[in-house]
């Protein structure tokens, strides 16, 4: 069932009580090449200024390349939670510790069965783990600047010998649309997974998501469900969507997460978070 059939999507709450507003990154804050509009910055520092508002970044990214973004947008104030790796770790800012952050939640799976499923379907395909804090090791190196933090080779064994959070196949010479078809046909267990707007799928803990992160964080906020707030724009998004009471698709965003969410915002070439976070100062902050 899509969001706009259900019978509360038109629910107004009290604006006197805490606001949790969950915001994606790439492609929902910043453009694809990386650009932060500096209207959006000053709508998100203004939404968060509120005394009762909080507002977490949930990204795919690692939370190494997570934190200079907050930096940009004035959030790396103490204690505030950041969703990352699609919800396998969780951590919340702190100026006093390593890195800036102490990590609250870390999720792993066994990584090697689902590798190898998707390695005999595209024996060529790049594989990479995250290695939480640091980068991410790889057997092949990937496309210059698709993976975030450290770049570390080793043999290919090693990557599926551990635990790990996160697994991203990447390869360059397909489309999405196809890496989903394949998916579809293979199937994956024991695992989340999400197909990014490029040939790209990530791999995470089963039943691990954005919004099975997020739920913890409301938690331990003290928010109301109903004063929950998510805007994304990608498959690995519809969990969030879901979770959220009141949520945002951006204009570009797949059919699939539009027809999730309760409301389409512009793209985010136009700046489109913009007029979602100016309806929720409007109507709910």
């Amino acid at each position: 069932m899509s969001r706009t059939e259900r019978p509360d999507v038109g629910r107004h709450p009290l604006r006197d009580t805490r606001l949790l507003v969950s915001l994606d990154v790439d492609g929902t804050l910043l453009r694809h090449d990386g650009h932060l509009s500096p209207r959006v910055a000053r709508t998100v520092r203004t939404l968060d200024a509120l005394p009762h508002v909080t507002v977490v970044i949930a990204t795919g990214r690692s939370v190494q390349s997570t934190l200079p973004v907050m930096e940009h947008l004035g959030l790396m104030t103490p204690g505030r939670p950041v969703v990352c790796s699609n919800g396998a770790v969780t951590v919340s800012v702190d100026p006093g510790a390593a890195g800036g952050y102490r990590l609250d939640d870390v999720v792993t799976f066994d990584p090697a069965p689902a590798v190898a499923v998707v390695r005999r379907e595209l024996p060529d395909v790049l594989v990479a783990v995250e290695e939480v804090g640091v980068g991410f090791k790889v057997s092949t190196p990937f496309p210059p600047g698709e993976l975030w933090g450290e770049e570390i080779i080793v043999p290919f064994e090693e990557l599926v010998a551990d635990p790990v959070t996160r697994v991203t196949f990447r390869d360059p010479n397909s489309t999405s649309e196809e890496f989903s078809e394949m998916v579809e046909r293979i199937g994956l267990h024991g695992v989340s997974y999400a197909v990014g707007y490029s040939a790209w799928l990530d791999l995470a803990p089963e039943g691990v998501s954005k919004a099975s992160a997020l739920e913890q964080v409301r938690r331990r906020l003290g928010v109301e469900p109903h004063r929950t707030v998510a805007a994304g724009d990608q498959r690995n998004d519809l969990e969030m969507l879901d979770w959220a009471a009141r949520s945002y698709a951006m204009g570009q965003a797949p059919p699939e997460v539009i027809a999730m969410a309760d409301r389409v915002t512009g793209a985010v070439t136009e700046d489109g978070l913009v007029d979602a976070l100016q309806e929720v100062l409007d109507e709910l902050a």
